[in-house]
């Protein structure tokens, strides 16, 4: 029987440790506090951001928030993350994405002081991933790559010399947690697969671990894994279900994987509560290496 990866449950285990150490940091006379730019009333966004702060209550950091219009210019923009770099309330903190049409995101990234990136994507935090293949790493790491990890060594499963198929090339999921895999804390073998790989099929055939991370609901078919794979499903669709008059939202991978596969994450409730829980460590770990 195949065994269900329940994220809810590791990142709620997850919280509860960070709210004990967050409270032993406010005895130090140090608050976490977890910032975020929003600019624009993008639904999505808006639900997302409310969700991270409701995550914030949760374990005791404290919320700053800046929202802008969605018209806002570059330089609104720029300044706005300026004044979260110099916030001394905030400890780390993200800007929403997408920004408005026209603005250069990588210029906004590139502004935040890596030492604030709650995300792990400023370039000099992920140049440090790239570095610390054997050492251990100090700076802040990427979110949804980490919450995987973190999720698969809860229910034990050893990556060490496994071969690891990754769907999809995005910054985000698909060539940063290449990084984190063959790490040699890790171990793993990477085989990295993007709309340019001839025979996809194949090398998922091949794989013990499949991490979808591609966007194409219901891409991972049973015929396309052999038995007894690790399927981590990070894919996010909107799907129109006729039945049901709405829509909903699929995974990269088919549930008919489920029997076939050795153990799998559900979408949603697998790797999506592991990405909130991660920006919540990463930003607890900030707060602490400032108190040291």
């Amino acid at each position: 029987m195949s065994t269900k990866i329940d994220g809810k449950q590791v990142a709620a285990t997850i919280k509860a440790d960070l709210a004990e150490r967050v409270n032993k940091l406010k005895a130090q006379g140090v608050v976490p506090g977890l910032g975020t730019l929003l600019v624009g009333e993008d639904p999505g966004s808006m639900k997302y951001v409310a969700g991270k702060h409701a995550d914030c209550q949760e374990v005791g950091i404290t919320s700053v928030k800046k929202e802008l219009p969605a018209d806002a210019s570059f330089g609104q923009i720029a300044e706005a993350v300026r004044e979260l770099n110099d916030d001394p309330a905030c400890t780390g903190f993200i800007v929403q994405l997408p920004l408005p049409k026209g603005v250069d995101e990588n210029a906004i990234i590139n502004m935040i002081d890596p030492a604030k990136d709650a995300d792990g994507m400023h370039p000099y935090n992920l140049g440090e991933l790239v570095l610390h293949v054997r050492a251990d790493i100090a700076t802040p790491l990427p979110c949804t790559p980490r919450g995987v990890l973190e999720l698969l060594d809860a229910y034990n499963i050893d990556l060490e010399g496994k071969e690891v198929c990754v769907l999809g090339r995005g910054i985000t999921i698909g060539r940063t947690i290449g990084l984190l895999l063959t790490r040699n804390a890790v171990n793993a073998t990477v085989t990295l697969c993007h709309t340019g790989t001839c025979d996809v099929a194949d090398h998922m055939r091949r794989a013990d671990v499949i991490i979808a991370a591609m966007g194409s609901a219901g891409f991972v078919t049973p015929d396309k894994i052999k038995e007894g794979t690790v399927l981590v499903d990070v894919g996010v669709s909107r799907v129109f279900d006729e039945e049901a008059g709405r829509y909903r939202i699929k995974g990269d991978v088919d549930k008919a994987c489920y029997d076939k596969a050795s153990a799998y994450t559900p979408n949603p409730g697998g790797v999506g509560p592991m990405t909130r829980a991660m920006l919540l460590a990463n930003v607890v770990e900030m707060a602490e290496r400032s108190s040291r």
